[in-house]
């Protein structure tokens, strides 16, 4: 029988692992992020090919299914047979918003956790290019801007997690991945959640699967462009950050924004902000309703951050007892409501 992973697959793996961890240092493991879905699984059949004896795997079990825990125990057995230390991780759920947002949560607190303990070098998911362009569609019916249609990120870092999180499959088709289980002789876990209608994602999938002009190809190729871009304009407003972000007194100062692009008005407005509060980063329309109130010269608050408008904007920590911010006219100014399950 043939080996379920080819040379010329554990080549593009390994290039793949050192572009995006630098490789595997001795005595760094990479750390293999195991569901026990077929993707996942393929991932670690793969990573424990190209890398034997350099690799560690974790199973998160949610709770949230009479099936995971058994799950988890057949990824355990996976791993035994493969030589792979494994362990299975488990944690309560939060309720600060959808089910499947604190799921993520619990995940790479989990992982990030486990990632500390065992002084892995990364972490790798099993992101592949079908979940590129399914994200990359999904968004932009949202009206997502270039850093949210810049999609998956092939590397990442997280608060939770301390060392960096890579995707080394996001060249890979979902058909690929699923011909290495096949070959390998696996049974992976089914969620029915993967085919339930209310999922935006299930749909989308479904879009791509009966429609041949969306090459999912072309779509994942868009998305790496617009990444390349939004890292562009990362660095362009980090320069321009330096320039003309000022604090003083507890205040943060944009010089002269009115010649700016708005896109750049927008970047550094967040970062003021971002200086004041101490929170993540903003998406959704929250800083565009801000930004179109700054630019039509009315003050506004978001994020607990009063921002004022003029030649200079000014932004501040909204004063005690203050309802609601003024205009230069006496007017209230308005404040912005944000939803805490929209921020990164």
């Amino acid at each position: 029988m043939p080996p379920a992973v080819t040379s010329d697959q554990i080549d593009r793996f390994r290039a793949a692992v050192t572009e995006l961890a630098g490789g595997v240092e001795p005595g760094r493991r990479l750390g293999i992020a195991v569901s026990g879905g077929p993707d996942s699984l393929a991932l670690l059949v793969i990573a424990a090919a190209a890398l034997p004896g350099a690799i560690a795997a974790a199973t998160v079990d949610h709770g949230l299914r009479a099936e995971a825990a058994q799950e988890a125990a057949m990824v355990a057995g996976v791993c035994a047979s493969l030589g792979v230390p494994h362990r299975i991780l488990a944690g309560p759920m939060g309720d600060r918003g959808p089910v499947q947002a604190e799921a993520r949560r619990l995940r790479y607190r989990l992982l990030g956790a486990w990632a500390e303990e065992e002084e892995l070098g990364a972490v790798a998911t099993a992101h592949h290019l079908d979940d590129q362009a399914e994200t990359f569609l999904m968004r932009a019916v949202r009206g997502a801007g270039a850093g949210g249609l810049a999609g998956i990120r092939a590397r990442i870092t997280l608060v939770a997690v301390p060392v960096p999180v890579i995707r080394p499959l996001l060249g890979w088709r979902r058909a690929e991945l699923a011909s290495v289980i096949a070959a390998a002789g696996l049974k992976p876990a089914d969620d029915p959640s993967n085919r339930d209608p209310a999922y935006d994602r299930t749909a989308f999938r479904a879009l791509l699967g009966r429609e041949p002009l969306l090459r999912p190809q072309g779509v994942a190729a868009a998305a790496a462009h617009l990444a390349d871009a939004e890292e562009a304009l990362g660095w362009i407003a980090g320069r321009l950050a330096a320039e003309r972000l000022v604090m003083a007194g507890g205040k943060v100062r944009l010089v002269d924004p009115a010649g700016l692009p708005r896109e750049m008005r927008r970047r550094l407005a967040e970062r003021a902000i971002g200086l004041l509060s101490g929170g993540r980063p903003l998406r959704g329309d929250a800083l565009d309703r801000l930004l179109r109130l700054l630019d039509g010269g009315r003050a506004a608050t978001l994020a607990g951050v009063l921002a004022r408008p003029g030649a200079d904007w000014w932004f501040a920590p909204v004063p005690p007892r203050a309802d609601r911010p003024r205009n230069r006219d006496g007017s209230p100014g308005a404040s912005i409501a944000i939803n805490p399950d929209r921020l990164i």
